[in-house]
């Protein structure tokens, strides 16, 4: 969605004066995080300076990828609450097609009773949006300062007040050889021949389509149940799934290789964050929990337990199995409490007893 936003700027559909005054008011609403993501630019270039040089491309790609990755770590909570929203409202939508096949002809009575359903279960429609609207101005801030760098405008205090920077960043060379002589700031377009940058930039547009596309995938396949796979909104998902990237990949010829970078390392980091959530908290009744469940059973765990109960029974049984050897019985009323075989030890006597029974 961002990336939509941003595509009319590059495609000439809004004119540039338009674009301005829509960037100067985010720009006066949103100055906290411009600083805050100047700053984090800023503070990695200066750690990578020693490493690559100051003014090295790669100085600056790993300066971006770094600013990145920092970002989409602390979204994580917002992340989380969103797969959970999401995954709330999946599990209600039987239960709403069956009351939109009750009430389809009174609107008021099943807005009436789709609220008192969500109310229930303790589910809101504008919890999963929530989160996403939170990290739009984010992405949106993150893309233009780093656009606007590449491109020569200094954007947050801590570039404003270093422009030096700026100019460093718009003309740091990543290949230095003839011909794959690329900076961090050159574009695709205007295409001017078969270089290095050609190849460059349509290796990383494909890379940053594909793992959008994967990402949209491996949702829909592995952790949607086959409910929310049926009518119209899948449908809708489905179209998203091959329209996104397409979109994606015309907007990337008009980006910097620096907005690429930043865009392919996002694509990266969400699809493996998905994938970990998808492996280890699956949605219930999905292709994902089924394969989840699988792993459970032969590691020992009983699936439908609690997280903490499921370590609690593999060990339990993993004692058993131990002590199975060393005479140790497991009392089967109490999974887990070990009861030793009663054995025969000999009491202890005192000098007389013994010398009592000798006699």
């Amino acid at each position: 969605m961002t990336m939509l936003a941003l595509l009319p700027l590059d495609l000439g559909i809004v004119p540039m004066s338009v674009w301005d005054s829509i960037s100067g008011f985010f720009a006066t609403i949103m100055w906290p995080i411009y600083w805050a993501v100047s700053g984090l630019l800023v503070l990695f270039h200066h750690l990578w300076s020693p490493v690559l040089g100051e003014n090295g491309g790669w100085t600056w790609v790993l300066s971006i990828v770094s600013l990145t990755v920092v970002i989409r770590a602390a979204l994580i909570p917002l992340f989380v609450r969103q797969i959970q929203s999401s995954r709330n409202m999946q599990a209600l939508q039987p239960k709403v097609r069956e009351l939109q096949k009750k009430y389809g002809h009174d609107r008021e009575a099943l807005g009436r009773e789709t609220m008192k359903l969500y109310r229930d279960n303790n589910a809101n429609p504008m919890a999963s949006c929530l989160p996403l609207l939170l990290q739009m101005p984010i992405f949106i801030t993150l893309f233009q300062v780093i656009n606007n760098a590449a491109t020569g405008r200094a954007t947050g205090k801590f570039l404003e007040d270093r422009p030096e920077l700026v100019d460093s960043l718009r003309e740091s060379v990543l290949f230095p050889s003839s011909f794959f002589e690329v900076r961090v700031s050159d574009k695709f377009l205007p295409f001017t021949g078969f270089t290095g940058l050609t190849i460059i930039t349509v290796v990383m547009i494909v890379a940053m389509s594909a793992t959008m596309f994967y990402t949209q995938l491996q949702l829909t396949r592995k952790n949607m149940p086959p409910s929310a796979l049926e009518g119209p909104m899948a449908q809708q998902q489905k179209m998203m799934l091959y329209l996104f990237p397409v979109i994606f990949a015309v907007g990337g010829v008009n980006f910097p290789i620096g907005v690429l970078v930043y865009w392919l390392t996002s694509n990266l980091w969400t699809t493996g964050q998905q994938f970990v959530i998808i492996k280890t908290n699956p949605t219930p009744g999905t292709p994902a929990y089924a394969e989840w469940e699988a792993r459970q059973l032969l590691k020992g765990r009983d699936p439908n337990a609690p997280r903490g109960k499921q370590r609690a029974t593999a060990n339990s049984r993993a004692v058993a199995g131990a002590d199975d050897v060393a005479g140790v019985t497991v009392d089967e009323a109490t999974p887990g409490v070990q009861r030793q075989q009663a054995r025969q030890q000999p009491q202890r006597q005192s000098r007389a007893q013994r010398n009592k029974k000798k006699r």
